[in-house]
């Protein structure tokens, strides 16, 4: 291996030259390892109508059962009904989620057919957090990020708790991405 410098005939393999000092073998550059900063996933205050209705409905059935035998069918669907209230609660909240990343923010929706959108945290515009006055009471707002690249790609986290300290974990990480 022949010196850039010098242009002395080094060993081979040699990371520097014998001679003049130069490096031989210019060093790889550092592999960056993206890693996870925060899951986000909606509250469950936004399933409470739906946790509400599968109660009631199975109370109904719960008293009709009780008080009729010969409504025991209808009683059965109002059990079942609510079970799939329930159910149908606990997949929505699970179809959705948001992901930072020490390079992106990821938004994934749907449990069959997955929609998946990117923000990279240097492309990042602006964080806004909107709280309704119930919302605040509760704990819970929304978060929206807005693209630098498009001015109508922006994802919106919404129900989730403490969007606040979420807003404040994007801008966080956006300031160590650009640094």
């Amino acid at each position: 291996m022949r010196c850039p410098q010098c242009g002395f005939e080094a060993a081979t393999g040699a990371t520097f030259c014998s001679r003049c000092g130069q490096r031989m073998v210019t060093p790889r550059p550092e592999a960056k390892h993206e890693f996870a900063l925060a899951k986000i996933l909606p509250s469950w205050w936004q399933a409470t109508g739906s946790f509400l209705s599968a109660l009631v409905m199975a109370g109904l059935g719960a008293l009709i059962f009780v008080h009729g035998r010969s409504g025991w069918p209808l009683a059965a669907g109002l059990l079942v009904l609510a079970w799939m209230v329930v159910a149908s609660a606990v997949l929505t909240r699970r179809s959705t989620s948001w992901s930072i990343t020490s390079e992106r923010l990821i938004e994934r929706r749907g449990l069959l057919a997955r929609t998946r959108r990117e923000i990279e945290l240097a492309d990042i515009r602006s964080v806004e957090v909107d709280r309704r006055l119930i919302q605040r009471m509760l704990g819970l707002g929304s978060v929206v990020v807005s693209s630098a690249a498009s001015a109508d790609f922006s994802i919106r986290m919404q129900g989730v708790a403490d969007p606040e300290a979420i807003a404040e974990t994007v801008r966080r990480a956006r300031l160590r991405r650009l640094a």
